[in-house]
């Protein structure tokens, strides 16, 4: 069996660090996510609700803010509760395993000092990368003469 996601996209919220019972910290956060096509030119966002534990719920919210674009890696999870009137509900939520800063850089200045720390892998994994010193490479000097163009969905006619 598998159950993998993977979204990308930006923090509705600040989000906010709680923790439970047994002391174990958590956090719950929605991410704005525009599908990968679109009818009559306008996309449409799709809102995720998303559940960090532990070490990677004290990272998201240690470096993220509000309007940050953000990449989740975790696994879709469903759960059922009954309200206050008592009515049965359902959840559907992505449980993250790995977060990881998205945007650009001079996006993400203002949400932190995070300049050692470009992802968190969670569950044990405590570990930091370097952030980037330097832009990639661009290879704008190549001749597109050698590439064909590929039609999307977007580009069909109806």
């Amino acid at each position: 069996m598998l159950n993998v996601a993977v979204i990308m996209g930006r923090l509705t919220a600040d989000p906010e660090l709680r923790y439970t019972p047994n002391d174990v910290p958590v956090t719950t956060f929605t991410l704005a996510v525009e599908r990968s096509f679109s009818r009559n030119g306008d996309r449409q966002t799709d809102f995720l609700d998303v559940v960090a534990w532990r070490q990677t719920a004290e990272f998201v919210c240690k470096y993220f803010t509000k309007g940050q674009m953000m990449a989740v890696n975790g696994s879709i999870q469903t759960r059922t509760w009954e309200d206050k009137q008592g009515n049965k509900r359902k959840s559907v939520e992505i449980q993250a395993d790995n977060v990881s800063f998205t945007g650009s850089k001079r996006e993400t200045q203002g949400g932190g000092d995070y300049s050692g720390v470009s992802s968190y892998g969670g569950e044990g994994r405590s570990y930091s990368e370097p952030a980037l010193k330097e832009p990639a490479a661009a290879y704008s000097s190549g001749d597109t003469g050698d590439f064909e163009e590929i039609l999307t969905d977007d580009d069909l006619p109806f």
